[in-house]
């Protein structure tokens, strides 16, 4: 895969780390926000509604990762291909976007996704998926998409703590889009967050979120 960055195995098979290719989507300055413009990728998606804390929200985490690390075992073993699983990502709005402002999380509403290799392909997922199924009753699993999302243009910078002190940093993102002459609707361009950190096991203060707004010109 040309530019990416490859771990030579073992076993001769190259494991690709998107997260390094792509670089500058993964790794923004944690000092001051930065415009980007983010092309297509495809991801695993699922949608809910809720907390953090609700069913839904944490079954979809199990089956994001479940299918991402079974379509990485199927990629490697049928296609010689081999990568890093990556990190889970979410798109955040609400119908009424005061509730979301307000913190009236129960109305949240939510797409949790992690990125694929252009290399992967609907049918290996499916195969993924049916894997799964065997050992997981998982009622989500069918709820599980492949699909290409397409960000443009956005702005974004990295966020070193808990999930509670994020305010800020989003409120210095904001700030910086609407200095670009920029505008955008929450429930069209959505809040995007990106988890480098896994926040079922890392301390709340050392834990790395990627946040990222999405905007258009005025």
């Amino acid at each position: 895969m040309e530019g990416g960055r490859r771990i030579m195995m073992n076993h001769g098979i190259e494991k690709i780390d998107l997260k390094k290719k792509f670089k500058k989507y993964y790794n923004p300055s944690k000092k001051v926000p930065e415009i980007i413009e983010v092309p297509s990728f495809q991801f695993l998606m699922i949608d809910g509604e809720g907390t953090t804390e609700s069913e839904g929200f944490q079954n979809g985490i199990q089956a994001l990762f479940g299918v991402s690390y079974k379509t990485k075992f199927l990629m490697k073993k049928e296609k010689s291909f081999d990568y890093v699983v990556m990190p889970l990502e979410g798109l955040w709005w609400a119908d009424d976007m005061d509730d979301f402002v307000k913190g009236n999380k129960e109305k949240w509403k939510w797409t949790l996704m992690i990125m694929q290799p252009d290399a992967v392909t609907g049918d290996i997922i499916e195969n993924a998926v049916c894997e799964v199924a065997k050992k997981n009753d998982l009622t989500v699993l069918r709820e599980l998409r492949l699909e290409a999302y397409t960000e443009g243009l956005a702005a974004q910078m990295m966020h070193i703590g808990p999930f509670s002190e994020e305010h800020q940093n989003i409120q210095r993102i904001h700030d910086c889009i609407q200095e670009k002459g920029g505008v955008f609707n929450g429930k069209v361009q959505k809040h995007h967050e990106i988890y480098l950190s896994d926040f079922r096991k890392v301390a709340p203060e050392k834990m790395k979120t990627v946040l990222r707004q999405p905007f258009v010109k005025a």
